[in-house]
């Protein structure tokens, strides 16, 4: 392997790796504790998926500023706001009382979850940007530091999931959320008492204008992501974990922890074997000897296989199959295997398409446009249920991913 761009890269690597690995275990538990929590005190699929808008709201408009923000002050600034501003979350949401009316309590953390939004961007974008600065060139080396970085964190936010649900089990929501904020706070010390040098500092002269990206490359690659996190979100935000809270529920508090611990399960399954596909995608893709031209026809092979998995899925639940939930649960894991895929390689043409000046402004519009997906399969996956149950998801989610094969058609080779 050749070394990093700098000598301390390996170092800030892996302080950057581990910042991101805390902030995404908060994320992901803190997301199972908001869904159980307020679909057991009675909320519809609808405004279970209210409570996540904001959160996908201002991940869009987060990732449009946090690339300049990075440029401007540089990748630890950002890194190190999105983890404080974490723990402001977790403090606020501590203070939801239960005796507020309704509509105000979807408020309260609808802002609340709109905080986290900013910091988990935050925290993604210095992330993800720090890969392109320090990952060692030739030989697959930054699609292979990505792979790592991309695919050790989903691991994490699905050990969330589960932590998630079984800390609400045992300690209720308020104490769960308090434990998460001193956790997290300890962890920000070390990070910025510990992290190495490495990583820019920032320029004055970086202007906002410079977001938005002249490249087709950028631009087609940001709009196919678009559609491809809405394809995954449609179904798991709100109607996978709704639907098998109803299968597996029997109303009393017992049923509902063992459905809580179940749910969380699942989920956690999910998003680490998601986790490992992602780390593992270069060696799956040969990319040691494979060029960007490539990956990127890759890209477009991987998201049309992606299509039929949901389609199928739809058709099952329709038709009302036999041993309809075993068959759930096989089809979304096929689905998280040929997703990781998809990711992965998305994730390393945007850093390959990018140059180094320019990295933390590409990333942010292309992650701006990952949160505008998230968002709208947020929107949809509450909606769709509601209008046609786990099938009409499943179905939404087959018609996005076919849109982003279309877009992902147009890429070309990199420059």
């Amino acid at each position: 392997m050749t070394a990093p761009h700098r000598p301390e890269g390996l170092a800030a690597y892996i302080t950057v790796t581990a910042a991101y690995w805390a902030f995404m275990l908060t994320d992901g538990a803190l997301r199972m504790l908001v869904l159980l929590h307020f679909h057991t005190l009675g909320f519809s699929p609808v405004q279970l998926a209210y409570l996540f808008l904001l959160y996908e709201v201002m991940g869009v408009v987060t990732n449009l500023s946090a690339g300049w923000l990075a440029a401007r002050f540089g990748l630890t600034s950002t890194l190190y706001a999105g983890l404080g501003l974490q723990i402001v979350a977790l403090v606020a949401l501590a203070q939801l009382d239960p005796a507020w009316p309704l509509m105000i309590s979807v408020i309260f953390v609808m802002l609340v979850q709109g905080l986290s939004g900013v910091a988990k961007d935050l925290s993604k974008m210095s992330a993800k940007s720090a890969v392109k600065l320090l990952a060692p060139e030739g030989q697959g080396g930054l699609f292979r530091w990505v792979a790592v970085l991309t695919g050790s964190k989903n691991a994490v936010k699905g050990v969330g999931f589960l932590l998630g649900a079984v800390v609400l089990a045992v300690w209720g929501f308020v104490t769960s959320v308090w434990v998460m904020a001193a956790v997290l706070a300890v962890i920000l010390g070390g990070v910025v008492a510990f992290m190495p040098s490495g990583l820019p500092q920032g320029k004055k002269s970086a202007r906002f204008a410079h977001v938005f990206s002249k490249d087709p490359n950028i631009n087609r690659l940001s709009l196919a992501r678009m559609f491809l996190f809405g394809a995954r979100d449609v179904w798991f935000v709100v109607g996978i974990p709704i639907y098998f809270y109803a299968v597996l529920s029997d109303g009393s508090e017992a049923g509902d922890r063992a459905a809580f611990f179940i749910i969380g399960s699942f989920m956690a399954v999910w998003i680490i074997l998601y986790g490992l596909v992602q780390s593992l995608a270069p060696r799956l893709l040969k990319a040691n000897s494979a060029s960007t031209t490539d990956i990127t026809h890759q890209a477009i092979l991987w998201v049309a296989a992606l299509t039929l998995v949901p389609l199928a899925l739809s058709a099952a639940v329709y038709l009302d199959l036999p041993a309809l939930t075993p068959i759930l649960v096989a089809g979304l894991l096929v689905f998280g295997f040929v997703f990781a895929v998809n990711s992965s390689v998305h994730s390393y043409l945007i850093l390959a398409f990018s140059t180094d000046e320019r990295v933390t402004m590409d990333v942010g519009f292309y992650y701006m446009s990952n949160a505008a997906g998230r968002l709208i399969g947020t929107l949809l996956s509450g909606l769709s249920y509601q209008l046609g149950g786990l099938s009409l998801c499943l179905l939404t989610a087959a018609l996005m991913a076919a849109a982003s094969t279309v877009v992902a058609n147009r890429l070309r080779a990199a420059p």
